[in-house]
């Protein structure tokens, strides 16, 4: 009797999990043009219902085997197990199963739904690009927020002064703030630690003030308005704009994975991990250290800058109230939380960060406390991320002939 409550109360833990999890896609229902909320709780119901009555037939069956239902699902099985060998044998398979899933979303989802995504899609963004930075060359930076500032702020100058449109600022905005992380990185290029946090800290304060303070040129506290979306080939309605600006981010999410990932096989990229491994020890092996914190911050700067472009155009106005100390922390979280130095750990920390507090709203004040909580839980019971980098290995074999 003892263990059939058990097994129960299992079955309504991983229902209960599982709901949870539906929530954001099955409650909430957004009308944008007549602002309402439609809270559909009856269909989380459902969902409880069957997947607590599916977990408790699987349990049943696999503690009570019928021959003849395991004969079946193997009979099934056969067709499709070829297929799916090769689905799993070969990532770059699953990738495009996944990205063809994600480009018909915006077409299921809500513009709402839309919307929170194409936030969620910009910090994967910068959390990749904080990640060459932190989890590849280990390098603590707390100003991270100065470059994406740096980068929506000279979209929307440009465009106020000289009438530059997205596509032509779009390289502007990466450059200016790569070669404002060359400037960053030139005088603390002898700090590391705690001492390298601080600097880059008081760097970000400093980029916001400025913005804040030189009202001549960047409007001060009430910052710029008006900066148009991205002009696109075709002509396209205003309701629609959300959804080329989610496309879009989902190819700068896909090229920056893409750039990443050869980064991190490259030269450059092994040079980064010996440099936050042992920089003496980088310094014996004839890396020029110098030269590889300086790629490590431009280029981590670099995306920042291309994201704040993208800011900038999907909310039409920026002021320095966007680039706050708090934004570096929340992308420095969720390079934590995913895994230093792992591409997965940080998409999939970035869209827990940033989907979890949207869908919590409905509880108000709680939100955070609730979001806390299940920060901390993570962070005790995964204490290297979500899912942390595996250590390339190499071995040699007596049997292989070196030479």
């Amino acid at each position: 009797m003892k263990k059939i409550f058990w097994e129960i109360l299992q079955c309504l833990l991983i229902s209960g999990l599982l709901s949870l999890l539906c929530l954001p896609l099955v409650v909430l229902k957004v009308d944008v043009a007549e602002e309402l909320i439609d809270w559909q709780w009856d269909k989380l119901l459902w969902v409880t219902i069957y997947s607590f009555t599916g977990t408790c037939l699987w349990r049943l069956l696999k503690h009570h085997p019928s021959p003849r239902f395991f004969e079946a699902i193997n009979t099934l099985k056969k067709p499709f197990q070829p297929l799916a060998l090769q689905v799993i044998q070969h990532p770059a398979i699953m990738s495009c199963l996944l990205l063809s899933g994600l480009i018909f979303l915006p077409w299921i989802l809500s513009p709402y739904q839309i919307s929170i995504l194409t936030t969620a899609l910009m910090y994967v963004v910068l959390g990749l690009g904080l990640n060459i930075v932190v989890g590849l060359a280990g390098l603590l930076d707390l100003g991270y927020v100065a470059f994406y500032a740096v980068g929506a702020y000279s979209y929307a100058l440009f465009h106020e002064y000289f009438g530059l449109g997205f596509w032509a600022v779009l390289p502007v905005g990466g450059i200016l703030a790569g070669l404002t992380g060359i400037l960053l990185g030139i005088p603390v290029l002898r700090l590391r630690g705690d001492y390298l946090a601080i600097v880059t800290l008081g760097f970000g304060e400093i980029i916001r003030l400025v913005l804040e303070n030189w009202s001549e040129v960047t409007k001060g506290p009430q910052g710029v308005s008006g900066i148009p979306s991205p002009d696109f080939p075709v002509h396209i309605e205003y309701e629609q704009v959300a959804i080329y600006m989610y496309l879009l981010m989902l190819m700068m999410v896909t090229v920056t994975i893409v750039v990443v990932k050869r980064l991190d096989h490259s030269r450059i990229g092994r040079a980064w991990i010996a440099l936050r491994e042992d920089e003496l020890a980088c310094q014996a092996m004839g890396i020029d250290t110098t030269r590889t914190k300086l790629r490590a911050f431009a280029l981590g700067a670099c995306w920042a800058g291309f994201v704040g472009v993208f800011f900038a155009a999907k909310n039409s106005f920026v002021n320095p109230h966007s680039f706050t100390f708090m934004q570096s922390a929340i992308i420095l979280c969720i390079v934590v939380l995913g895994g230093m130095g792992s591409i997965t750990g940080v998409i999939l920390a970035a869209l827990f960060l940033i989907l979890i507090p949207e869908y919590l709203r409905f509880m108000a004040d709680y939100r955070m406390l609730v979001f806390g909580a299940a920060m901390v839980v993570v962070m005790v019971f995964k204490p290297e991320g979500l899912i942390s980098n595996v250590r390339r290995r190499y071995e040699l074999h007596e049997e292989q002939n070196y030479g």
